[in-house]
């Protein structure tokens, strides 16, 4: 249980679902861990199995400064970053609203790209790191009612790839993961068809954190600039929107 013993990981989005997972597992795996999220450090689900829990907002610069700080402050450094915020809204184009959109790429777009820019230089002093950007199966392809969230998800498989170009020569890798349908309290309102997931059924959070651990560990060192999908089968022949009942 050493896969990423001694590094420093910072994982946003951390109080619950996927985050929580994905820290615990890191945590579990031997690295010290920062969990942020705008709700307060008591909600947390697993504050227990982590270094430390941070309230911030991934839309603030101030914040994600403040945060990267904290973090080099409590374990020395930091090398890992996985930007896993982020929310949901629905609406056709032509009623989705521009308050609407502008939430949504704040948190699923600029707050990527704000920690991104927070955490280069910490990477840098650590002569490199590794970046996993959480994006969707909405990353890859498009889907009805939900025009903000593909656009958000598109982009942050594109801002992804332009980053690993730019970080490489710093051993700085940049990878983005794909969900497809992974039962947490955003999607609880959701009703998922499975007819067309391979797999027959929907993911996990661990699952999703499992394919972390491998991109945040020394085991994906020739990794990068890559996208991972992981949806139970879900993209690989579907020629259709799914039903998601809300």
């Amino acid at each position: 249980m050493s896969r990423v013993n001694g590094k420093v990981a910072l994982v946003t989005g951390g109080a619950q679902g996927i985050g929580a997972a994905i820290g615990a597992k890191l945590a579990a795996e031997g690295a010290q861990v920062v969990l942020g999220d705008i709700l307060d450090p008591a909600e947390f689900e697993v504050k227990e199995e982590v270094g430390a829990c941070l309230r911030f907002d991934v839309t603030s610069s101030g914040d994600w400064n403040s945060a990267v700080r904290e973090t080099v402050k409590r374990f020395g450094g930091l090398d890992i970053l996985v930007n896993n915020a982020g929310i949901v809204n629905f609406g056709a184009i032509g009623e989705y609203s521009r308050q609407q959109w502008d939430a949504v790429i704040a948190v699923n777009l600029t707050g990527v790209f704000l920690g991104m820019t927070a955490v280069v230089p910490a990477l840098k002093e650590r002569r490199g790191g590794s970046i996993i950007n959480i994006s969707s199966i909405a990353g890859l392809r498009g889907y009805e009612q939900l025009p903000g969230y593909t656009a958000s998800k598109f982009g942050v498989c594109g801002l992804t790839k332009a980053a690993a170009l730019d970080l490489g020569r710093d051993r700085i890798r940049v990878n983005s993961v794909h969900p497809g349908f992974i039962v947490t309290p955003m999607t609880e309102s959701l009703t998922p068809n499975t007819s067309h997931v391979a797999l027959g059924r929907v993911g996990q959070p661990e699952e999703v954190a499992d394919l972390v651990l491998y991109l945040a560990s020394d085991e994906s060192t020739f990794v990068t600039g890559a996208e991972f999908v992981i949806d139970g089968g879900e993209t690989a022949g579907m020629a259709h929107n799914p039903v998601l009942e809300t």
